[in-house]
């Protein structure tokens, strides 16, 4: 479904990314786990876009490279980026509705109905400000919006940042559920242990290089991986 070759990206003179590789295929759930500064995040902003890069990214057998990020959403390509961004100023509902801005009435319902069937508290604060959401109702708010236009790719940076364990594991929850629906998911996270709990496959970055790749379960359990990146 994604592919990305050879990605180099800079933030002005400096080379973050250097030379990866990163697939995803289709109904996967696939991450990306790394220390601190090691180009999760900006692997997907490479990916996206939003930032200067070389290489090639394919999505769906279509050469995305040079697209600008508006045009990857009608292709069904969607990205949360990290800290939410939720409009603060707008009610849950008007989100929603900013999310399926291109979908006709019916459509727009339909989807609506799901995503707060996906995430019952936004039903219960459909007309609340987003303001007036906890940082964790914010983030499902973020996912919901994402996924007004039913994607067919779901990339999210950092969802579990800045939130309770509990609020964590229902987001990771969610994230699970969203995947068996239908969706492929790539999924950067500085949580490696949830991250590689739910992958199918993952990639483990360092200094802007990908380090080990393999299956999520089997990365989990090396010890390597443990001592490195989950404190074990």
């Amino acid at each position: 479904m994604l592919s990305a070759e050879n990605i180099h990206a800079w933030y002005g003179e400096m080379e973050v990314l250097k030379g990866i590789d990163i697939k995803v295929g289709e109904g996967e759930i696939v991450a990306i786990i790394g220390p601190n500064g090691s180009g999760k995040s900006t692997t997907l902003k490479a990916i996206y876009n939003l930032i200067r890069k070389t290489g090639k990214v394919s999505f769906n057998g279509k050469d995305i490279s040079k697209l600008k990020p508006e045009k990857l959403v009608p292709l069904g390509f969607t990205f949360v980026p990290q800290g939410r961004r939720v409009f603060s100023s707008m009610t849950v509902d008007e989100n929603l509705q900013m999310g399926g801005f291109t979908l006709k009435a019916k459509e727009l319902e339909k989807q609506n109905k799901y995503v707060t069937s996906l995430f019952p508290v936004l039903k219960e604060k459909l007309h609340q400000n987003a303001s007036s959401l906890s940082g964790g109702q914010q983030q499902q708010l973020a996912i919901a919006r994402a996924l007004m236009l039913e994607p067919k790719l779901l990339a999210l940076d950092e969802p579990s940042l800045g939130l309770d364990p509990k609020t964590v594991r229902l987001v990771f929850d969610k994230i699970k559920k969203i995947n068996k629906a239908g969706t492929t998911v790539l999924l950067v996270e500085q949580n490696a242990h949830m991250a590689l709990e739910i992958a199918d496959r993952a990639y483990v970055l360092e200094d802007g290089q990908v380090r080990l790749t393999g299956k999520g379960g089997a990365l989990l359990k090396r010890k390597d991986v443990q001592r490195l990146y989950l404190g074990g």
